[in-house]
């Protein structure tokens, strides 16, 4: 760590993750995931598949060059996924942004992060869990969608409820299965595009057709980005990575995974999972839109052709039962992506109950499976109203997709800005060129892209988002003037005095 403040790095990240969160209270979480584990847990929560259904949408908006618009959210994001990287380290609790930023800026900043962050991980696997149901229902018609949403929540829930090691399992069988129907229609398109060739030239989906038109390309980022959300989870795995936690000492697990590190494992896992999905919406996206029997143009002509466009594509090249074992997959897969996001809910509900800021009965973490029983039973019955709510009107999905976005990249911001507020004033790093390069350009860089998808956002989003925020401040008025503090917590952080 370069950071420097008279003790050295080492000193300033000891007393950060001190800071970032109280005593234990009702029990510690178990340290038991593996980095297989961690990564298992965030590609789960993005879908390797992700892309599917907004690639017409993205296709149609940067005028063919859909390819081109996932390298570049790719490498948007990794600002993001650096700035955890950064932070994991310094601050290596469960609750993610939550903790980073009471570390990074104060314990007003962390509440209000962590309060962003609830509605992202509350609301994203309710929009999972009502996909996973509706596709389901076009399975099974006789059984209605929102009856498959709530057996998703219930199973999901179980499991989670079960032991963070056995999800993560489960989770992995799950994802191999995502993996391999990738694998299959990979295969099929290579098979179909050498047999056939493109129906379109080999470098237009990074191009675009007729030229590359940068300012579409870039409205489209503000888009695809939103194929990425959930990487962040990992992060709220803090304290059940396998390893040295901070100050501790190293341990072998015995399955030829190194424990170097808790918070190393989890920022290596943070940037591996970005760079895997980024690979996998790539590589799925080219071949599509190489296959694509309708042009950019004629998809931009036809709004209500987008969603569909991938499934049509299949349809037209590779033949319906693919499409099928897509849809299938797809199906099974956004339930566990729920799981992933469910988890994390938990862990962070969990956190913020810890340090007082939420009912400390959510603190509780069970003496059995080492999970925090309380808080993901709290998520869970929330995420279940939500997507079951959802599921019974006709525009549910719409409702709830137009609105996820905002939670997660107002926390996102207030990471990037907590990696400035830790590295150059709190621990008063004194970096030459390549500190300011890692600890001031790269999270300006990150705030600057989410602030323009932020402006890019649906005006439902931005309300709804804005409300929570109004509501959080309310709750943090109103814990400042009953004296509530954290624990942990340090004087002079604009929260918790009376």
């Amino acid at each position: 760590m370069p950071g420097r403040d008279g003790g050295g790095a080492g000193d300033a990240t000891g007393r950060a993750a001190r800071e970032a969160g109280g005593d234990d209270g009702g029990g510690a979480l178990r340290r038991t995931l593996t980095s297989r584990d961690l990564i298992v847990y965030g590609l789960l929560f993005i879908a390797p598949m992700a892309p599917v259904g907004i690639f017409g949408t993205l296709q149609a908006t940067s005028h063919g060059a859909v390819t081109a618009v996932y390298v570049v959210a790719t490498a948007a994001m990794g600002f993001t996924a650096y700035s955890y990287a950064q932070m994991v380290r310094v601050a290596p609790r469960a609750g993610s942004v939550y903790a980073y930023a009471r570390a990074g800026l104060n314990e007003s900043a962390g509440f209000l992060a962590g309060w962003m962050a609830l509605l992202d991980y509350l609301l994203v696997p309710a929009v999972a869990y009502l996909f996973s149901g509706i596709a389901l229902h076009a399975l099974v018609p006789s059984v209605h969608a929102w009856v498959w949403t709530a057996l998703a929540v219930v199973v999901t829930t179980l499991l989670n409820l079960w032991g963070v090691r056995t999800a993560a399992r489960v989770g992995f069988a799950v994802l191999a299965m995502e993996i391999v129907v990738l694998g299959v229609f990979v295969v099929s398109a290579l098979v179909e595009l050498l047999s056939h060739g493109a129906r379109r030239g080999w470098s237009e989906p990074l191009t675009g057709a007729g030229g590359f038109a940068a300012g579409a390309v870039l409205s489209a980022v503000s888009v695809a980005v939103l194929s990425y959300l959930g990487f962040d989870a990992i992060a709220s795995f803090a304290e059940e990575a396998a390893g040295r936690p901070a100050g501790g000492a190293d341990r072998d697990l015995g399955d030829g995974d190194r424990a170097d590190g808790g918070p190393e494992r989890v920022a290596r896992a943070v940037l591996t999972c970005l760079v895997v999905a980024g690979v996998l919406f790539a590589a799925q996206t080219y071949l599509a839109a190489l296959l694509m029997p309708m042009s950019a143009a004629e998809l931009a002509a036809h709004p209500a052709e987008q969603g569909n466009a991938f499934y049509a594509t299949v349809d037209a090249t590779l033949g319906r039962p693919l499409h099928g074992l897509v849809a299938a997959s797809k199906a099974i897969g956004a339930a566990f992506a729920a799981l992933a996001g469910q988890a994390a809910a938990g862990r962070l509900l969990f956190a913020m109950a810890r340090d007082r800021r939420l009912p400390t009965g959510m603190a509780k973490v069970a003496a059995d499976s080492g999970v925090p029983r309380r808080a993901l039973l709290g998520a869970a019955m929330v995420t279940l109203g939500a997507a079951v709510g959802a599921a019974r009107r006709d525009d549910g999905l719409a409702l709830l997709s137009s609105i996820v976005s905002v939670g997660a990249l107002t926390a996102f911001g207030l990471l990037h800005a907590s990696v400035i507020g830790w590295f150059r004033f709190r621990a008063r790093e004194r970096a030459g060129p390549a500190g300011v390069l890692r600890h001031v350009v790269a999270p300006s860089l990150g705030l600057a892209v989410v602030a323009a998808v932020l402006v890019k956002a649906s005006g439902t989003a931005q309300l709804v988002g804005g409300c929570w925020l109004v509501v959080g401040a309310v709750v943090l008025v109103v814990q400042h003037h009953r004296g509530v503090r954290s624990r942990g917590g340090r004087a002079g952080d604009g929260a918790g005095r009376g």
